[in-house]
């Protein structure tokens, strides 16, 4: 019996309550895994969104940074140059929405409720500690979480975190669905990289309409002028700029590990790479062009 197991069955025995990953979403709803087989999602956890008053004692975190974005669309790129700052802190992709808090029997479910938790609110503890943890271990000032699927649960990162701060990142869809393809061109043709990605963009788009103060990079823009953007982005973060943010440091194939962010050869150099051309208009897959019209690219 494995280790997750024993810990959750004493877990269970002793308070009843267990701590596990969620499982995956079925296929076809937003937040199921682009190629993969999956389960059926549950059903939403229900949560209260704690007022400000509250705040210090609701949450350990504060004033938490999210990138909002699409799968290849230079997220970790992002996290890197701001991993660098002196008080900005990002790991690698936590998946945290995929952690799920369960009360295994009616007396946990009973006391909880008791409490004034439900299933949400026990899961949303859960994740703050987690990155509270990761942030103190840092010894820095705020935590950046850069997951591309935390655009599926942007209105409950909000409800999270009232007070979290949220940074759009945007890249030409054709070149985020060209990357996506190249990454296994055999297991995933450009056809299939373009319905993933047409998933997350639509997500970001929703989420960007829903944010009344969004602030939005764009990859190219950072390939393009790396110095002006992160001054930019430091000015919405209220935080001094960092040069060092320009040259975060080479790093090794066990730092970038597949299936957390990008891992391949660009990513290790340390600095910022060249961006690719601009697809011209007759590359830009039909099923991209109004996307692209939405964020300004040509299509």
């Amino acid at each position: 019996m494995s280790l997750a197991r024993n810990v959750n069955r004493a877990l269970a025995v002793t308070t009843g309550l267990q701590v596990r990953r969620a499982p995956r979403a079925a296929k076809g709803s937003p937040q199921a895994t682009p190629g993969k087989k999956s389960t059926a999602a549950r059903q939403p956890a229900a949560y209260r969104c704690p007022p400000a008053e509250e705040l210090p004692t609701e949450r350990l975190l504060r004033r938490p940074v999210f990138i909002i974005s699409s799968i290849r669309s230079g997220s970790t790129l992002l996290r890197m140059m701001l991993g660098a700052h002196p008080r900005l802190h990002a790991p690698h992709e936590l998946h945290i929405g995929r952690l799920e808090v369960t009360c295994a029997n009616w007396f946990s479910e009973r006391a909880m409720s008791a409490l004034g938790l439900r299933r949400g609110d026990l899961e949303h503890l859960l994740w703050d500690r987690v990155l509270h943890r990761e942030l103190t271990r840092s010894g820095k000032d705020f935590v950046v979480e850069k997951t591309p699927a935390n655009v599926y649960m942007y209105r409950r990162l909000k409800d999270c975190w009232p007070d979290a701060r949220f940074v759009f990142l945007l890249r030409h869809p054709a070149s985020t669905a060209r990357s996506w393809h190249e990454t296994d061109p055999v297991k995933r043709p450009l056809d299939t990289a373009v319905t993933d990605v047409l998933r997350y963009l639509t997500a970001v788009e929703e989420a960007r309409g829903a944010d009344p103060d969004q602030f939005t990079v764009r990859y190219e823009d950072i390939t393009d002028d790396p110095e002006r953007e992160m001054r930019r982005l430091c000015a919405h973060l209220e935080l001094d700029y960092a040069p060092e943010m320009l040259n975060y440091g080479s790093r090794s194939s066990a730092e970038l590990v597949r299936g957390l962010g990008d891992w391949r050869e660009n990513i290790r150099t340390g600095t910022v790479q060249p961006g690719r051309a601009l697809p011209g208009a007759d590359e830009v897959p039909e099923r991209l062009r109004p996307i692209c019209a939405a964020w300004g690219y040509p299509s």
